[in-house]
Formats: C-alpha cells, sequence, structure tokens
C-alpha cells in the first residue's frame, strides 16, 4: 500500500508535482483568487497529495502577512451577529484569508485585551462591532497601522471606516409606524446601553420620535435588559407597572420582543389587541413565531461581505469609500395594529 513519506513536503515538491513554479503555489495558496482555476486546482490537488503545509511563521516574514484577519464581536450569544460572521468569513476565505474571531461581552478592558492579542499574533486587519471603543484599541490600531472597519452602526461625522446601519432612523421609522397605528402610549424594552451605542441610538430614535410628535416617554416606561428572553419577559413585567399600561412596547432586539410577547401570555394580554410589541433585526424565528413579529430588517449578510470587501480592497492598496450605510427595511405582520385592535 503506497503511503505519504513521513519527511515533511516542501514548497518545491508541490510545485513539482503540479508542473508549475514555485512561485504560482506560493501565489495559489495565498492569493487563490488570483490564480486560473486550473492551476488552482492542480496546486491544492498536489499539495493534499503530499499532505504540505505551509509554514505560517516564514510565509509572513516573507511577505509581511499572516492571511489573517480579527473580528471581535460583543457576544456570540446572540444569532443575529452568525449571519455576519458566516459571510464575513466565507469573502474572506474566498481571498485566501482566515478569520480569528473574539469576544468580549460588553466589557470595554476584555474588548481592549482581546484587541491587543489579536493586533500581537498580526492579523492583517480588524472588524470590530460598533463606533464606540476603549480608547486603548485606536492607539494600538494606529500604531501597528492595522487596517480596520467599523460594523453594525453608521457614524456620519465620524473619521473612522465604517460599513453599518442608522439604528436612530430605523428606530424612528418603527416609531412613526406606531404612532401613525394611533398609538400614544409607549414603553421601551432596550438593551443595555453601556458600551453598545447601538442600544443607544435606538432608544434616542424612539424618543426623538415621540418628541416630535409632543409625546414624552416617561423613565419608568423605559428599562434596560440584557439581550435574552428571560430579560424581554423580566422588562414586560416591569414596564406594566407604570401608571397607565403603555399600548405600545418597543423592544431592542427580536430576542427581547419574543420574551415579552410570552409574558404577555402569562399576563392575559392579547398581542396585539392589548398591546403591540415591536423588535429590530428580523430574525428566522420572527416570521414563524404566533403572532407574527412587527420588526427591522437589517442586511446582516451584506453587512459581512461589504466588511470583507472593505478590508480586502484596502489590503490591495486600492481605493475604498471611508462610509457605507446600508439600507434598513420596516417588516409589518401581526404583533402591531391599532390600539384596542381585534
Amino acid at each position: 500500500m503506497k503511503t505519504r513519506s513521513t519527511k515533511a513536503a516542501r514548497l518545491a515538491d508541490v510545485a513539482r508535482l503540479a508542473k508549475v513554479s514555485t512561485a504560482t503555489v506560493s501565489r495559489a495558496l495565498t492569493l487563490p483568487h488570483k490564480v486560473k482555476a486550473r492551476t488552482l486546482e492542480r496546486v491544492q490537488h498536489a499539495a493534499s497529495t503530499l499532505g504540505y503545509v505551509a509554514h505560517g511563521a516564514a510565509r509572513a516574514l516573507a511577505s509581511r502577512r499572516t492571511q489573517t484577519i480579527g473580528a471581535v464581536v460583543p457576544t456570540l450569544n446572540n444569532a443575529i451577529f452568525a449571519n455576519t460572521i458566516h459571510a464575513l468569513q466565507r469573502t474572506l476565505d474566498a481571498a485566501g484569508y482566515v478569520l480569528l474571531l473574539a469576544s468580549h461581552e460588553f466589557d470595554a478592558d476584555i474588548e481592549a485585551r482581546v484587541t491587543r492579542t489579536l493586533i500581537e499574533r498580526g492579523v492583517d486587519g480588524l472588524v470590530l462591532l460598533g463606533t464606540t471603543h476603549h480608547p486603548d484599541i485606536y492607539r494600538m490600531i494606529e500604531a501597528h497601522a492595522v487596517p480596520y472597519v467599523l460594523t453594525w452602526a453608521f457614524d456620519e461625522s465620524g473619521d473612522h471606516p465604517c460599513v453599518g446601519f442608522d439604528n436612530r432612523a430605523a428606530a424612528v421609522r418603527i416609531t412613526n409606524y406606531l404612532l401613525d397605528l394611533g398609538h400614544r402610549r409607549f414603553a421601551m424594552i432596550s438593551g443595555i446601553t453601556a458600551h453598545n451605542e447601538r442600544a443607544q441610538e435606538r432608544l434616542a430614535g424612539v424618543r426623538a420620535a415621540l418628541a416630535a410628535r409632543g409625546i414624552a416617554l416617561p423613565a419608568e416606561r423605559v428599562v434596560e435588559k440584557p439581550y435574552t428572553h428571560t430579560g424581554g419577559r423580566e422588562g414586560l413585567r416591569e414596564v406594566l407597572t407604570a401608571q397607565q399600561r403603555p399600548t405600545a412596547v418597543i423592544c431592542g432586539n427580536d430576542v427581547l420582543a419574543i420574551g415579552a410577547i410570552a409574558e404577555c401570555h402569562v399576563q392575559g394580554l392579547a398581542v396585539p389587541a392589548d398591546v403591540s410589541i415591536t423588535g429590530f433585526d428580523d430574525m428566522e424565528i420572527a416570521a414563524l413565531m404566533t403572532p407574527a413579529l412587527t420588526t427591522v430588517r437589517f442586511p446582516t449578510t451584506d453587512l459581512g461581505v461589504y466588511a470583507a470587501n472593505h478590508l480586502l480592497l484596502r489590503l490591495e492598496g486600492k481605493a475604498v469609500d471611508l462610509r457605507c450605510k446600508l439600507p434598513t427595511e420596516l417588516v409589518v405582520r401581526e404583533s402591531a395594529a391599532a390600539p384596542g385592535a381585534p
């Protein structure tokens, strides 16, 4: 039976078997998108046959690239981020890059620490979620000249490259929809706003839309909760203790909204006859639950693709727009209706 040699295969061995130059092998394994499909297939087959594994440290020294991109996200316990991470990973992989992922659980000090670790590991670029970050992060990025892009939020006036959404405008839009239905007594179950400008902007958007119609949002009708079903249930119970029960509850994301609707069932409240509930994100389950959730859809897959391409273009020395604002969409379903509607 034919077996592989125990001696580690070299780049030259792969080139000999694939009948190409060593430069072509190197390009095929590091920048596959720049190699013809047939050539790439021959090189990959030869490398697989020989069990060739590139020497990462040596290759990085030669090219000054590690072919890795770091991404730092708030949490891995929120399914909505998975779409973006998946699209980011697939786009980077097609260009020959590996994605290194870390989370900080909404802790600014942890975010700074894991970002430092990624930079020390020599990542070629960074993807950060949100526009508010520990000041040490920007100092490290500048000191090491690491290309980066901010995502999931849009900073119109800032100097940082970003690909994201206008969270405030999205909140204004869904609030105006509820106002147009006739609602005047509102509550909001927000995400935790500390170190989370997406939550801050959504709350600010709700307040701004209400203020434009001469409606206040009393403090007792605003609660901040973790993005969990339990948080949504607890938040619903708390806003129901207000002097006048709200007819519309805007939730900071779909997970909170799902928890709030579940608690309405426990409290004997019909949605939307007794209270309208809305969310943000348009998770897959939003269309499947009863009642189906009215929410705001964010193009999370497009976000991952755009963020990856932004970094790839910069790494190739090509011009790229500093900011890219992606559209959001109000998705009207069954969980919101006019006050007292059957």
